[in-house]
């Protein structure tokens, strides 16, 4: 078994590859042993200090720590955004050591993207695993496109801390099985295998070979048995794994959580302080002054401190490198800059197609989106486009695409490609393709933007990535197609009907529901110009009616908008995205049959809404008219009570029926909901728009169990 074990000082190597010396001499092991023992009462103060935090882990790790920013990280402290720095991610974020009562305190509870150095949030175990697959993809991606003999220009590693628990949440796996299967060489988990989880030690749960489970997915394995104090042999397997030219690499390093501590090795120093007394006897053991606090000498500072120095000569190394990329690419390095700066290379905005190049006829809207983002895929190098195993049914694909993939691989079905590759097959891994996808996102805002893309329904699997990324202010673009009943005979298990409130509800997100596909394209616009949000724009299977007369992609833009206006209506039908057709055909019958006059608003996004001015509000939904607001939507109603006085829709879950009929058999027909509607307005016109006022009403009068 080829595992790491070291028996012996290995020789550290630097950053560019060279030997520093043949071992590190005696004064140099003194340092790293006093910083060590610094470092660990620095932790257990922090978090004494404020009586909480997670001390056990972050003083277990402490010498991966040292051989990591010390000996084997490409970075700049004078510049964090350094475009070719290693990436590191802290998987288990809350292993970040303390927390502060300062709400701009530079140590927050996890570990937030918006403080330098940290590349992105991590805290719900296992996101991290996947955010470094992303951030190693990206430099995969760049440095094929852009690389040229002797101009490395993206080259940097992914370094990836994990704990135990990290290992049993199934979004790690899912992003390992990927990152075996692409070999992304330049990532690096690091296994901090102390044996313990918040319940006690791991094997009340977990008792597999995780060595073992690792190379079946692809990976190399490397062991560091004493990960506590053996900071030569942590360095060496840190650059072996650099040296990988195939396979990721794991390397499992044995520590002790807590290790000081009375309660060393026990789930009892996971997450809390220890305690003045213990804190004190940590010192002693240390050897470190017991009254004295928050220590650290100056010694220590002048050990870590040369990396500036050292991060300077790779800022300007790089910036030369660059300058003569540009004399010998000029095209490339113009492409290049723009991405470094987080710029499109192309003007998005001319390449989504104008209304009148759509179709008029019945259009799924899933087939609009592929209208405005193909093209923008096939010209815009920054867009990486995937899906969870639905290419056929997501329409993503562009003509001339060609798969992210590893070189070399020769598939039985002929699909191939290779890293230059911008379009993602990501499995059927909805939870990993959203959470590498921050990854990607992340590696440096605007340099990709990753599209993702899936069953609507699934995105219910991807959530916890999605929130993830709207926390992180990533911008990315999921397309969830097949959104409503109408999805029709994959039945209940596939029609969404909760699914829209958690992402209307959820902050810093776009959920966007187009009714044809002008509109379509408007949810494009709002969602390129969100730099800092996610967007999900929400799509039909089936064929909608094309509006071309009266849908507006501005009107997407601001949320909500007249849609078919009526002078001295007596009603507002708010109809959205694929159940604009109802909303339209109820406003015939209703003049028709009951001499009711109704306006139409179609309302896409509820929070682009919210942006707009008062005056705007007032004017698209009429507050103040004395009509009453119905909205027609076959979701369940929660949210939509701020904005209407009652609706027509879903209170329980779908049917195994053609789209057709379940629509029918779920009530959404201008048939029924006209009389319902009708009988609003005769109550509204009897006792005033004020008898509904706090009584949103269900007008659907069907009620499946």
């Amino acid at each position: 078994m080829p595992e790491y074990k070291r028996t012996a000082p290995q020789t550290p190597v630097v950053r560019d590859g060279s030997e520093r010396q043949t071992s590190l001499p005696t004064q140099e092991r003194e340092i790293i042993d006093y910083s060590l023992r610094t470092i660990r009462c620095l932790i257990a103060d922090l978090c004494e200090q404020h009586k909480g935090g997670h001390p056990g882990g972050a003083m277990g790790m402490a010498a991966i720590g040292i051989a990591l920013w010390k000996y084997c990280m490409n970075y700049s402290p004078s510049d964090p955004q350094y475009f070719n720095r290693d990436r590191f991610v802290l998987s288990n974020g809350q292993l970040k050591s303390y927390h502060s009562t300062r709400p701009d305190s530079t140590c927050p509870g996890h570990p937030e993207i918006e403080i330098d150095g940290v590349e992105v949030t991590t805290g719900p175990l296992g996101q991290g695993v996947a955010n470094a697959v992303g951030l190693a993809m990206a430099t995969k991606h760049l440095g094929s496109v852009y690389n040229k003999p002797g101009f490395p220009l993206v080259n940097n590693m992914t370094w990836c801390m994990i704990g135990d628990a990290c290992l049993q949440e199934g979004v790690a796996l899912e992003a390992i099985q990927l990152a075996g299967h692409w070999q992304l060489n330049n990532l690096v988990i690091i296994y901090d295998n102390n044996q313990i989880t918040c319940d006690g030690s791991v094997d009340i749960c977990n008792t597999e070979d995780v060595n073992a489970k690792m190379r079946a997915c692809g990976w190399d394995v490397l062991q560091v048995e004493d990960g506590c104090y053996d900071v030569e042999s942590i360095v060496s397997a840190l650059n072996h794994a650099r040296s990988s030219k195939e396979k990721p690499t794991f390397i499992n390093v044995k520590t002790i959580i807590g290790i000081g501590s009375k309660v060393a090795g026990d789930a009892k120093a996971h997450g809390t302080a220890f305690g003045t007394e213990d804190v004190a006897n940590i010192k002693i053991k240390f050897g470190l002054n017991p009254e004295e606090s928050f220590i650290v000498s100056d010694k220590v500072y002048n050990f870590f401190r040369e990396a500036v120095g050292r991060g300077k000569t790779l800022e300007v190394k790089w910036r030369y490198l660059l300058d003569a990329y540009s004399q010998e690419y000029p095209d490339l390095h113009r492409e290049f800059t723009l991405r470094v700066k987080g710029k499109m290379t192309g003007d998005w905005s001319e390449i989504i197609p104008p209304k009148e190049h759509f179709p008029t006829t019945p259009t799924a809207s899933r087939k609009s989106a592929g209208l405005c983002c193909n093209p923008l895929a096939s010209k815009l190098q920054n867009l990486m486009v995937g899906t969870a195993d639905l290419t056929t049914s997501v329409n993503m694909a562009w003509e001339g695409k060609i798969d992210f993939q590893r070189p070399g691989l020769q598939t039985e079905c002929g699909i191939n490609g290779d890293y230059t590759g911008r379009y993602i097959h990501w499995g059927v891994r909805e939870h990993a393709m959203a959470a590498i996808s921050n990854g990607l996102a992340a590696f440096n805002k605007g340099t990709i933007l990753p599209i993702t893309s899936s069953f609507f329904m699934f995105y219910i699997y991807a959530a916890p990535a999605v929130r993830m990324g709207a926390l992180q202010g990533l911008q990315q673009i999921h397309i969830a197609t097949h959104d409503s009943i109408g999805t029709g005979e994959d039945g209940p298990t596939h029609q969404p009907i909760a699914l829209p409130a958690l992402y209307r509800a959820m902050p810093n997100i776009l959920y966007i529901r187009p009714c044809d596909s002008e509109e379509t394209a408007g949810a494009f616009f709002a969602a390129f110009r969100a730099t800092s949000t996610p967007t999900i724009i929400s799509l039909s299977r089936q064929n909608l009616e094309q509006y071309p007369k009266y849908s507006s992609r501005d009107g997407v833009q601001r949320g909500a908008y007249t849609f078919l206006e009526e002078s001295q209506a007596d009603v507002t039908l708010i109809g959205v995205g694929a159940e604009m057709v109802f909303a339209v055909r109820t406003r015939d019958t209703l003049r028709e049959h009951f001499n009711i006059k109704a306006r139409v608003v179609s309302f896409p996004c509820q929070r682009l809404f919210e942006q707009q001015s008062i005056e705007y509000k007032r004017q698209v939904l009429q507050y103040q008219s004395g009509i009453p607001r119905v909205v027609i939507e076959a979701y369940a109603v929660n949210g939509w009570e701020r904005y209407a006085e009652a609706g027509f829709s879903m209170s329980t879950f779908g049917h195994s029926l053609p789209g057709a009929a379940a629509y029918k058999y779920f009530g959404f027909n201008e048939q029924i909901i006209s009389p319902e509607v009708a009988k609003l307005v005769g109550e509204v016109r009897k006792h005033g728009i004020e008898s509904l006022r706090g009584e949103f009403r269900d007008l659907n009068p069907i009620h499946h169990l």
